[in-house]
């Protein structure tokens, strides 16, 4: 779910969810888009796909939809494959 042979993107936007401006304040399908140089229907469909793992968590501020990481869960699921689930 987060990585596939060819692309990386998920966990390159998890990462980038972790640097100071983008952790305090989210992130639009907009800026991921920007940030990626990937179309935004596509930029939506990571956002999604990671928030449906919990691993974002997403809310409305100004009309528009910010997503934030959700480190308790990331946190969850690192330790599940570290026990070798």
């Amino acid at each position: 779910m987060l990585r596939t042979p060819t692309d990386e993107t998920r966990l390159r936007i998890l990462a980038w969810l972790k640097e100071p401006g983008p952790a305090a304040d989210g992130v639009t399908a907009d800026a991921v888009a920007e940030r990626f140089s990937i179309p935004r229907p596509v930029a939506v469909t990571h956002l999604r796909l990671l928030e449906a793992t919990g691993m974002l968590c997403a809310g409305r501020s100004g009309g528009r939809v910010h997503y934030h990481r959700d480190d308790m869960r990331i946190a969850e699921v690192a330790r599940m494959f570290e026990k070798g689930w």
